[in-house]
């Protein structure tokens, strides 16, 4: 099984930009989306359909505003779009899907680097995803977890660890909410295989000539419950081609 998360910054410019040339050379069995910026009718495109995947979207009500997406070469058992009430669920950032083996949670988590009031946002957030997450660690059937967390969260998950200390996405709270989030019964995929990997980025800023310099941020994450059901085969930020100031992440793996 291999599933790609992209948060891609619009999909029209994704599109613009490679993205249907991307898809057909890796070839996943699912791909993720966050922040597709678009309605459904720039979503659902007849050439994802020509290349064997099903849509299912969540838009938020915000036109041009986040929005999540998953593209699906077999058929779910089970589709539930949206999370929670409230501006959870009109901002478009939740797509559940159960298979046979697996259920796969696509998930653009908010940022909250415009000020206070969106961080408070992004805690109540955590907190409501927390509990959320927290039964599927009792399940025989691990969930998948995917898509940008706006958190890096060790020094090896950021160019400059010092500096940003004060940063939204590093702030201490942040990174031990990912750290309890870890404790509670999932594995972040790309630790597991790669523990020690430093400047492995997944975002860089469009200012400052950061990617060029990679001077980035690990935020974009498969997750994943502890289980004997699955073996992790392994995981890659897709550097090129440039799609969206985030890398595809791409996880392999195999059921057992």
């Amino acid at each position: 099984m291999k599933i790609i998360t992209l948060n891609c910054n619009g999909i029209r410019s994704s599109l613009s930009k490679g993205l249907l040339e991307f898809i057909r050379h890796e070839n996943p069995d699912i791909i993720c989306f966050q922040e597709t910026k678009a309605p459904v009718s720039e979503i659902d495109r007849e050439e994802f359909r020509n290349l064997g995947y099903a849509v299912h979207t969540c838009i938020a009500e915000k036109p041009g505003y986040s929005g999540t997406a998953v593209l699906t070469k077999l058929k779910p058992k089970s589709v539930s779009v949206g999370f929670g009430d409230g501006i959870y669920a009109s901002e478009g950032r939740s797509i559940l899907i159960e298979y046979p083996d697996f259920f796969l949670w696509n998930l653009y988590f908010p940022s909250g680097t415009s000020g206070e009031e969106r961080q408070k946002v992004k805690y109540k957030f955590l907190d409501s995803f927390m509990e959320l997450a927290k039964p599927y660690t009792k399940k025989k059937k691990p969930l998948i977890v995917c898509g940008d967390v706006n958190i890096a969260h060790t020094d090896l998950d950021i160019h400059n660890p010092k500096g940003n200390q004060k940063s939204s996405g590093f702030l201490p709270e942040e990174r031990a909410w990912v750290s309890k989030f870890l404790d509670s019964g999932f594995l972040d995929c790309y630790r597991v295989l790669q523990p020690e990997t430093r400047d492995d980025y997944s975002w860089w800023t469009y200012r400052f000539q950061a990617r060029k310099n990679n001077k980035g941020w690990r935020i974009d994450y498969f997750f994943i419950t502890k289980s004997t059901k699955y073996k992790l085969e392994s995981v890659s930020i897709k550097k090129e081609p440039v799609l969206s100031d985030h890398a595809p992440v791409v996880l392999d793996l195999q059921f057992t």
